[in-house]
Parts: C-alpha cells; structure tokens; sequence
C-alpha cells in the first residue's frame, strides 16, 4: 500500500514539473518579450503555440502507443521532455525557442496521461479516483508553486534558467521511473474515430463548450496577468512573487472547496456560482487598480472562483456519459488544452487591437457563453 502510494506521489511529481514547463512562461512573460524583442502578444503565442500542440497530438499519440509497455512510454516521453527543455534554454531567439516549445508540448502530453494511467493501475482496489486525483494535484500545483518560482528564478538567475533546472530535474525523474515503476501492460487502443463520435451528442457538446468557455475566459487574462499586474494595476515587480503566490494557493483552496461543494449543494449550483464569481473578479480587476492589498483580495477570489470550477466539471462531463468516462476525461484534458490555447490567441489579438487592461472584459464574457452554455445543457437534462 505504502509502496504504491509512494510511486503515486512520484508521478504527481513528475507532472508538477511537466506543469511548470507549460504555466511558468505567464509569471515571466514580460521579460520573455524583452529579451527576444517582440511585443507581449507574440510573447504570449509562446503558450498558444504549447497548448495548441498538446491538445491535438496527446489523444493520437496516446492511441498510437496504446500498446506500449506504460513504463517505456513514460520514461521516452520524459526523454523528449528534457531534451525540449535543454533546447529551450540553449538555443537563440525567439523562432528556435518555439520549435523547442512544440517538441516539449508532444512530451508533456504523453508524459501527463501516462502518468494518471499508471497511477490508475497500480492503486489499489477502490482508490483509483485518488491516485489520479493526486497526479492531478501535482498538476495544478505547478500554478501555484512552479509559476512564482520561475519569476523568482528569472528575476535572479535569468529566465531561461528556469528550462535548464527542469531538465536537470527530468533526467533525475528518469532514473527513478526507471527503477520505481513497474512493467505495466498497455490497453486496447479506443480508436479516436470512436473517441469523436461522442461529440456528436449535443449534451457532450455542451458540456465540453462550457470547459472551452469557462478556461477559455480565464486563460485571455491569466496569460498575460504578470503585464497586466506590472503595467495596469501599477504593481511594484517586487510584489509579483507574492501576488502569483497568492493566486496560487487560493487556486488550491478552490479546487478543494469546489469538489467538497459538488457533492453538498450539486453540481449546478457549484458551477453557476463559481462562474458568477469569476466574472465579478474579472471585471473588479479593471476597476480596483491601484491599491495593493484591493489588487491582492481580487486575485485571491478570482483564482478561488475560477478553479472551484475545476473538479466539478471534471466529474460533470462523468456523469453525462457515465459509461465512457475515460474518454470523457480525455476529450476534456484535450478541450482545456485549447481553451488555453484559443485564450492566449485571443487575448494576444485583444491587447495589439485595443489595450492591455480589455483582456479581463473579453476574459469575462468568455466566462458569460459558458453560463449560457450551464443553463442549456441543465435544461436539456430537466427535459429528459
């Protein structure tokens, strides 16, 4: 049991680091931009670009390799990884930076599904949902502690430091992989076109569009919160640490509260007011911008609110199709990919057409669709 556990935590591990590689780039996006010389939307592509790769090549590289001895194909996934990272922190400008972005996307993908799916197996019987739920945990936690500890590590070591301490850490998580994890047989390959054609149910559809819209608002303004805390709300730079900090935790408490409040009060109502919530805190975070411990209250409610949302729907898109679940929750790991990546777009677009301080209105009303998409989808329900 207790080796089991042990290995569990190993790969939330390894996906926290897989995380940081992916969120860390918005602590330090400023800095990102002036040191390759391009403005913060093309900065901000960066994570587009990430996202983009890791949403639609996960599902069918996770088909192609369904076979695979689970724990080859995590320690060659990882393989990738730190390679992507090492040509990250090694090479010049801002195009082989990109193509070193995509290369690390394809690994982290396979690296995060493989981990829960190992996590999956070697749980012992009944606490399954736990294990994935604490690789998920390592996940988020690279919002909360891999995103203030880049700023910390560019503010005193450089940006790219921060590629080259993840990779020093990869190969370490290779050699424990190696030697903790077990042979693990692979499945029988879901063919995608069967995965797909869950899509076709519009109670699918509408769940899966208020992911896309509800991390999709998000991620227009969490992309670029570093400008945004540093230029519109006037933050000092020596405040940001602190402030991602804060937004982090309170990320933490959310999704513990949020999956707490599901099975208490519903899914519904959790969703609703968790949304409601979000879309305050955006448009607040317009109004409220030159007072500290103002700025500080609002991300602390905001990154609360808007990951209550997480675990609940999460066990939603469960329980529309019950029998499919799996593929439920790996269609919505591919739907969040792009909802950040749609986000980062969109939010690029919105600061070279009107301004740096829209990103929290366009954020906001991506946040509305979703509750629109909520009240459709519950009265479908209520109609069957």
């Amino acid at each position: 049991m207790k080796s089991s556990n042990s290995k569990v935590y190993i790969l939330a591990i390894v996906s926290f680091l897989v995380g940081t590689s992916e969120y860390a780039l918005s602590g330090i996006l400023d800095k990102v931009a002036s040191s390759f010389d391009v403005s913060l939307a093309a900065a901000g592509q960066l994570i587009t670009i990430f996202s983009l790769i890791y949403a639609l090549c996960t599902p069918i590289l996770m088909a192609l390799t369904a076979s695979m001895d689970r724990r080859k194909l995590i320690v060659i996934s990882m393989g990738i990884f730190v390679v992507s990272n090492i040509l990250a922190f090694v090479l010049p400008g801002y195009g082989l930076f990109a193509a070193a972005r995509v290369m690390m996307a394809i690994g982290a993908g396979i690296v995060v599904v493989t981990a829960l799916n190992i996590a999956a197996k070697i749980a012992p019987s009944g606490k399954q949902a736990s294990a994935i739920a604490t690789v998920v945990m390592g996940f988020t936690a690279s919002l909360i502690i891999g995103v203030p500890l880049g700023r910390i590590a560019a503010d005193t070591l450089g940006w790219k430091s921060m590629f080259g301490g993840i990779a020093i850490l990869g190969i370490l998580a290779i050699i424990i992989l190696s030697f903790v994890i077990p042979r693990i047989e692979g499945d029988a390959p879901v063919p995608l076109k069967q995965q797909l054609s869950l899509l076709k149910k519009p109670k699918v559809a509408l769940g899966l569009a208020i992911t896309f819209f509800w991390l999709g608002g998000y991620s227009i303004a969490y992309t670029y919160l570093s400008p945004y805390l540093l230029q519109v709300s006037a933050l000092n730079n020596q405040y940001l640490s602190g402030s991602l900090l804060v937004f982090g935790i309170a990320s933490m408490i959310g999704s513990k509260l949020g999956g707490f409040s599901a099975d208490r009060w519903g899914v519904h109502r959790t969703l609703f007011s968790g949304f409601a919530l979000h879309i305050l805190m955006l448009i607040l975070l317009s109004i409220v911008t030159h007072t500290l411990v103002g700025v500080m209250i609002v991300l602390l409610l905001w990154s609360f609110s808007a990951w209550s949302s997480g675990p609940t729907q999460q066990y939603h898109l469960t329980t529309i199709e019950p029998e499919a679940s799996g593929v439920m929750l790996s269609l919505n790991q591919s739907m969040m990919q792009l909802a950040m990546a749609a986000g980062a777009g969109m939010g690029g677009i919105a600061i070279e057409t009107f301004s740096l301080s829209s990103i929290t209105w366009i954020g906001a009303g991506g946040i509305a669709i979703a509750i629109i998409a909520l009240i459709i989808l519950n009265k479908v329900n209520v109609n069957h």
